[in-house]
């Protein structure tokens, strides 16, 4: 069982992910931006965070960033359906900042889950 940090401003995103992630025994915190998330996850760090890249306040992009910069070994999952730009460009650019895997928008509960895996199972970035 880990903690998973997820963040999405859109609450059917953080409701599905909460039910899939529960269903397999861990423990489940939102925010719905990268502000909000940045001040609890250095108040109560996950094991894992799953970030958008577009949202209101603070963006995946920074946050990732700022994460990455205060707690390196954060292991971070983003995530993205494109917004205004192509997908494969946003998630790359998460990448070469510090996250370790990327999920693109739409995802099965099955990619979410082999992610979280993915990233648990992994040694700290």
């Amino acid at each position: 069982m880990a903690t998973i940090l997820i963040i999405d401003d859109q609450p059917e995103i953080l409701r599905t992910l909460r039910r899939v992630l529960e269903a397999h025994g861990h423990v489940v915190e939102e925010a719905s931006d990268g502000q909000t998330a940045l001040r609890h996850f250095a108040g109560r760090p996950a094991d894992v965070v799953i970030t958008d890249i577009y949202m209101p306040e603070m963006d995946g992009i920074e946050f990732i960033m700022r994460v990455k910069e205060a707690f390196p070994e954060a292991r971070i999952i983003a995530m993205s359906g494109g917004g205004g730009l192509a997908k494969e460009s946003v998630l790359g650019a998460a990448v070469k900042l510090g996250a370790e895997l990327v999920l693109e928008k739409p995802f099965t509960a099955e990619q979410v889950t082999e992610a979280v895996a993915r990233a648990l199972a992994g040694p700290p970035a």
